[in-house]
């Protein structure tokens, strides 16, 4: 094994020439984007149970997802944005399921970030070099964020008191309209809770037992006594994991929104990780009503699975939950013949490729890209053994005691107390003093995993990647055509009789079995009415 002195000379960074030097603004705002992600990723990583596994190398896996993800976003970022906007693709990103929600949003510039700080720990990095690349990936973030969540104002979970209601009123009314009812001990009740209880588990074991496949929203008050969350399963089917080729050859939807209304309790956290809590305890009999729902890049929106009765609806959770348990059971059977590399690998990849749906929202997706570990990162493979990926990891996201996130004994971290600060700032000096810029290489990688076959499921059928790529980009939803996507709630309510209004109400209702063709201007008490009419 290498040493540490070794693993450095061999991946010093090589100077390149100055970058142009970056505005006194944007260097301000790339700082506070860092102190808020650092103050929001504390508080999460201390209030949650710590990530372990007794069969994939987790702290380990992480490490390399993090340099990975340093190496890697800004080229990937600036890809996309030559084809379209942050701003556009979080539109776009409100209106589907997918990889888009709070725990992919949390983990773009926290990856990069903590890479960044384990770069400048190890002697490689000085927090002014790569100067530009983290005003990028700040600036992108922040952009696609406040769009992604324009409807409720907020840049993430925490700014809105560990809440996110980013779906706007013509959506939330469809969900709400077309939950079907149900009671603790009925079929579609319990159709639904096994249901969820195996896409859990099929989709914790798909992330290298991780919870990357899982995101929540909300909560919506849907009735005086009842609140609606909507929970998202993504990369359920072939697609971009390679490991999912032939295990998951009959799983028909890559993507799955379960709506969920439950009476007598209040969701009081919904974090920047997709958690919920709620008082009292969500227990099984206040599941009330439930809705299925697949959406992707391709699609015009959420589209029913199952809804067309309660019947139906458990007939579909009943099918779906025996294909998952037989897809659970072939995948540990592949996984428990890995070898190290391949779990470090898988691992790593699901961390760094949770914002690989941004590519392809704009079309630009590329194995190579998302689905390798990149070789400045792999050079320090040998050095994250079982013992430094649990400690070094522990210091750098737990205790904040490495030597970079040491502050004056004035200071007072947030939560905490102690002088520290979770990651680090960019010097000030960098829009006078710039330092080193990142070299222009390729994006070179490689992995232990068979090459991915040619093959993704997405609400168009199964297509190869290029015609998925075509499509993408060929394709703009309705509700996103220049006539509507500026059209945000707020817009709507002081414009109630404008033309178009009515118009992307219908949009939004063209699959909803109750809601079909009635336009704006319903209430939520109509819409109840509606439902028990």
């Amino acid at each position: 094994m290498r040493s540490v002195s070794e693993i450095q000379e061999g991946a010093r960074i090589v100077e390149a020439p100055a970058v142009a030097r970056p505005s006194y603004a944007a260097v301000l705002e790339a700082n506070n984007a860092i102190q808020t992600i650092g103050d929001d990723t504390y508080w999460l990583c201390v209030t949650r149970t710590v990530q372990e596994s007794k069969l994939f190398p987790v702290p380990a896996y992480m490490l390399l997802s993090y340099l990975t993800s340093f190496y890697r976003y800004p080229a990937l970022l600036r890809k996309i944005e030559a084809v379209m906007s942050a701003e556009e693709i979080g539109d776009r990103a409100r209106t589907m399921g997918g990889k888009f929600g709070s725990l992919p949003s949390w983990g773009l510039p926290t990856f990069f970030l903590l890479g960044r700080e384990m770069l400048i720990n190890f002697g490689l990095l000085r927090p002014e070099d790569h100067a530009e690349d983290v005003i990028t990936v700040m600036d992108f973030w922040r952009r696609y964020k406040l769009a992604y969540q324009r409807e409720d104002g907020h840049l993430n979970a925490r700014e809105f008191g560990q809440r996110v209601q980013s779906l706007p009123e013509r959506r939330v009314q469809v969900f709400h309209a077309d939950l079907h009812d149900c009671v603790a001990g009925d079929r579609l009740h319990r159709a639904a809770q096994t249901f969820l209880a195996a896409v859990s588990q099929y989709g914790f074991l798909v992330s290298c037992e991780s919870r990357v496949t899982l995101n929540n929203s909300g909560p919506y008050r849907i009735a005086d006594d009842r609140e609606m969350i909507v929970r998202d399963f993504t990369d359920l089917a072939v697609g971009d994991y390679p490991w999912l080729d032939g295990v998951a050859d009959d799983i028909p939807y890559n993507h799955l929104t379960v709506t969920m209304a439950v009476k007598d309790c209040h969701f009081y956290l919904m974090d920047d990780w997709g958690s919920f809590e709620s008082r009292p305890e969500l227990t099984g009999d206040k599941l009330v009503g439930v809705g299925l729902y697949t959406s992707d890049v391709l699609s015009e929106g959420y589209q029913p699975v199952g809804m067309g009765s309660a019947e139906e609806l458990a007939d579909t959770f009943e099918r779906l939950t025996e294909t998952f348990k037989h897809a659970t059971v072939a995948l540990w059977k592949q996984m428990s013949g890995w070898s190290r590399d391949q779990m470090m690998d898988a691992g790593a990849l699901i961390y760094f490729s949770m914002p690989k749906d941004l590519a392809h929202v704009a079309g630009v997706y590329d194995v190579d890209d998302w689905m390798t570990i990149d070789h400045r990162a792999d050079r320090f493979r040998h050095l994250f053994n079982d013992e430094f990926g649990r400690d070094f990891l522990g210091e750098l996201v737990g205790l904040v005691d490495l030597p970079s996130q040491q502050l004056s004994p004035y200071s007072m971290m947030q939560h905490s107390n102690r002088p520290a600060r979770y990651l680090s700032h960019v010097p000030l000096s960098v829009v006078d003093e710039p330092g080193a810029a990142a070299p222009d290489r390729p994006l070179a990688g490689s992995t232990h995993h068979p090459d991915k076959r040619d093959v993704y499921t997405t609400t168009q059928g199964r297509l190869t990647l290029a015609e998925y790529n075509q499509r993408a980009q060929a394709f703009t939803p309705a509700a996103m055509t220049p006539d509507y996507r500026k059209l945000s709630d707020s817009w709507i309510r002081w414009h109630p009789d404008d033309p178009r209004v009515d118009a992307l109400y219908r949009i939004e209702q063209r699959q909803s079995r109750r809601l079909k063709d009635r336009g704006a201007g319903l209430t939520r008490d109509e819409i109840e009415a509606l439902r028990h009419g």
